[in-house]
């Protein structure tokens, strides 16, 4: 059963600024996490009801296992290192798996 890792954000003080550096510095960083398939985004416009978020990330893994190995690597360390600099305060980290 494909697992994935969701990450969601708050709206950014700064959407100009937090996009630049999302994908000019953490995207490419994702990409080198062992085992993503594909890492989805998605940018979210008029919340309708509840508390509104501004982005969502989808890193997608073939299951579980590859999920939680990727989560112990190198790698998954420096690209949380890296989100916590700029917005860790923005987001909200899930594991999640799809049916």
């Amino acid at each position: 059963m494909p697992a994935k890792l969701v990450a969601l954000y708050k709206q950014p003080e700064d959407p100009e600024a937090f996009e630049q550096r999302y994908f000019e510095g953490h995207a490419p960083l994702v990409e080198r996490i062992p085992g993503i398939q594909k890492n989805v985004i998605t940018r979210f416009g008029r919340t309708l009801a509840g508390h509104g978020f501004y982005m969502m990330a989808e890193m997608y893994f073939a299951d579980k296992d590859a999920l939680k190995a990727a989560l112990r690597s190198p790698e998954m360390a420096a690209t949380g290192e890296d989100i916590q600099q700029f917005a860790g305060h923005l987001m909200t980290l899930m594991m999640a798996e799809e049916e």
